[in-house]
């Protein structure tokens, strides 16, 4: 009898075990490719992920195509993470998919102030403090992928929801993200030792202030160029290129989602280089490490 029970519950076993492999994936959409790359990590192959915003699009102008809002209506989760595009299409993902769950990952994590141009270098460094969050003038930064400290928790947020969706798979997912937390741990202390190695004076030019977050995780300074997708007057341009030549900019870093007219303007009057940074690149933590090595060797 004991057999036969054993025998049994062997049986039941092996067949919860295929009815869970067999089980069809989550259904996950995400704003932008970082985003694709986390939930990946922790959901792995009990996830499909339909990814908005594509490659060389900016998330500031994007518009989903009919495929994309197509998947979208079959979605069981969103994940926001605060992109401009989301505050005109979210509502109308909901009213697409009333079943649709959304959650913005930014929610999980303290924003610090859009940084400004030089002009407004001064009042940038303090730019977390809590009488700035309460000021009108307070623009959220939502480049909060680009910090791996940040990404850590927000990765909480994802585990969390998807063992809420699928609790079948709950051990996966949080083994999945125990194992991604200690790779992001491993990124972050090899770019504090890769930074703390310099000695120069860290701030660096780009074009759009989107490596924020980098910066002060690790210690640098951003001297952005625009802000909100407005290119600098005429006067700011000239103090602009006036501050690049007090502080030799040997490099003005860009990304292919925006304009490059002012950062050539610029590069040009100053000889210096003009390269390409993605802060929107699909492989996360290698794209970190590459942009990392660039600022490192142009640090000024």
């Amino acid at each position: 009898m004991r057999k036969i029970k054993l025998q049994a519950g062997f049986i039941l076993a092996i067949i919860f075990s295929c009815t869970a492999a067999l089980a069809t994936p989550l259904q996950i959409t995400v704003s932008i490719a970082p985003q694709e790359y986390f939930v990946k990590k922790i959901g792995a192959d009990l996830v499909n992920i339909n990814l908005m915003v594509r490659s060389g699009s900016s998330p500031a102008t994007y518009e989903p195509q009919p495929r994309q809002m197509a998947q979208l209506s079959k979605a069981d989760l969103y994940f926001a993470i605060g992109v401009p595009f989301e505050r005109a299409w979210l509502p109308r993902f909901k009213s697409a998919n009333k079943k649709l769950e959304i959650i913005n990952l930014g929610d999980s994590v303290t924003h610090i102030h859009m940084q400004d141009h030089i002009h407004s270098e001064e009042s940038t460094h303090e730019h977390g403090s809590q009488e700035q969050h309460n000021s009108e003038n307070f623009i959220a930064d939502p480049h909060v992928w680009l910090a791996p400290q940040l990404v850590r928790i927000m990765c909480i947020e994802i585990r969390d929801s998807l063992i809420t969706k699928d609790p079948a798979n709950a051990d996966t997912y949080r083994k999945n993200y125990l194992e991604f937390a200690q790779e992001i741990n491993q990124l972050d202390t090899k770019l504090l030792k890769l930074f703390s190695r310099s000695t120069k004076n860290k701030r660096f030019m780009v074009y759009h202030p989107s490596w924020g977050y980098f910066a002060a995780s690790y210690g640098l300074t951003q001297i952005p160029i625009e802000l909100e997708g407005k290119e600098p007057s005429p006067k700011e341009l000239a103090q602009l290129i006036k501050f690049a030549k007090k502080e030799s900019v040997a490099a003005i870093f860009v990304q292919p989602q925006f304009s490059q007219k002012s950062a050539r303007a610029i590069a040009h009057s100053i000889d210096a280089q003009v390269i390409t940074v993605d802060p929107l690149a699909s492989d996360w933590a290698t794209n970190l490490e590459k942009a990392a090595q660039a600022f490192l060797k142009d640090l000024k």
